[in-house]
């Protein structure tokens, strides 16, 4: 869970084992050593832009990339509790370059253009959980905002009319796929979370049981420290997706929340490529 006080525990014994520090962390942002990912194989030419995008609350601020040629299927990015910023956007390219169309989305546009994290992945968490908090508290602006991106993503000419349209999340963004996945269960195709907060609670319209109701295909990659403390989320997980006749892959990764984005201070490069391959192969059957 993205919460202030798991959140700087996992840091802490990420710290402990010896892999880095918030200093050694904070040098080898500033010179960009955090930000390289792995090239991607026979990747393709993209076009990049900054984008804003009409929702009924307002404008949100984004960033859209594309193959340059031809068309592609969508995807929709719902980014981890720092927002929108330059490792999700390379991360976003780094999918396109797969030959996706995707969009990376501001989730705080509300209250603040991005960034809205002043360090990205190594801004304290509580300069950042007033941005949460604002969409946790009404589910409502979820599925507005998800009904709106993938409404958007529908009118560019690079996406692919006639295939699915793909959705992940990081750490918040994980209930925001799902919610995605239920707002529009005949366009999406596939749903990936990783390190997914507040997937399943009590809550009738929990996220788990939203997601539920769309056709789409699923891939959960749980963290070791959020399984540890929500140990039966992934049995849950397993049991609703089956109940629904819904293909899923739920895994829990050996690290820590967080550990995807390569700008946060328990980035843990192997098992945030292996969570990658897994994308590219739902993405590879379920969006073709």
């Amino acid at each position: 869970m993205c919460d202030q006080d798991n959140f700087e525990k996992d840091r802490q014994e990420y710290e402990a084992r010896g892999l880095v520090t918030r200093k050694q962390f904070g040098m080898m942002l500033g010179a960009g050593v955090a930000m390289l990912l792995p090239r991607v194989a026979n990747a393709v030419a993209v076009t990049e832009a900054e984008v804003n995008v009409k929702t009924p609350d307002g404008t949100a601020d984004c960033y859209f990339v594309h193959p340059s040629a031809g068309t592609a299927a969508g995807v929709l990015v719902w980014p981890d509790i720092f927002g929108l910023r330059p490792a999700f956007r390379q991360m976003g390219k780094r999918l396109a370059e797969s030959g996706y169309a995707v969009l990376v989305v501001n989730p705080f546009y509300r209250m603040k253009k991005a960034p809205t994290a002043e360090e990205g992945g190594a801004t304290p968490i509580q300069q950042v959980m007033p941005f949460m908090q604002s969409l946790t508290k009404d589910e409502a602006v979820q599925i507005t905002d998800a009904k709106a991106f993938v409404g958007w993503l529908d009118q560019q000419p690079p996406v692919a009319k006639n295939r699915k349209i793909g959705t992940q999340g990081y750490c918040m963004g994980g209930f925001e796929a799902f919610r995605t996945a239920g707002a529009v269960p005949d366009r999406i195709g596939a749903v990936a979370t990783f390190h997914g907060a507040a997937l399943v609670t009590k809550m009738p319209n929990s996220p788990h049981l939203e997601a539920a109701k769309s056709h789409a295909q699923f891939l959960c990659a749980i963290a070791e420290s959020d399984d540890k403390n929500s140990p039966n989320d992934k049995n849950v997980l397993k049991e609703t997706f089956a109940k629904a006749n819904l293909q899923a892959e739920i895994e829990v990764y050996p690290a820590m929340h967080g550990w995807c984005p390569p700008d946060t201070t328990v980035y843990n490069m192997e098992q945030a490529e292996r969570a990658w391959s897994r994308l590219l192969v739902l993405y590879g059957k379920a969006l073709a």
